[in-house]
């Protein structure tokens, strides 16, 4: 005795072809967001405002703005130090713009591969 599923479940073409449709929708709404985000620009400072740095949604150090009085040669490991802190913060809420803008988008699903 074969069991039959009720009307509009099932593996047929028609589901399939729809899920690819879907699916190639959702790959170009991703390709927009991504270039819409690799044209935002993050920034973050470190050491109360001294130092400040502006990364692209590519991850690229834009900008780095670095106020004068945090300069002393007979400390340049501090300074080092702020700027470090400072990129890293800028890369890091670029990218997780970047992660919570796709899992809006993508409802989250965990599509590897996909960004």
């Amino acid at each position: 005795m074969k069991a039959r599923l009720p009307k509009g479940y099932g593996g047929g073409p028609s589901n399939l072809q729809q899920l690819a449709q879907q699916a190639q929708k959702l790959q170009q709404q991703m390709g927009d967001l991504t270039a819409e985000l690799e044209e935002k620009d993050y920034t973050a400072a470190s050491g109360g405002e001294a130092v400040k740095a502006t990364v692209t949604g590519k991850m690229e150090v834009k900008s780095l703005e670095i106020k004068p009085e945090v300069v002393d040669p007979e400390d340049t490991e501090m300074l080092s130090d702020l700027v470090i802190a400072a990129v890293n913060e800028a890369l890091r809420a670029a990218a997780s713009d970047k992660a919570e803008q796709m899992e809006k988008l993508s409802g989250g699903l965990n599509m590897p591969g996909m960004f």
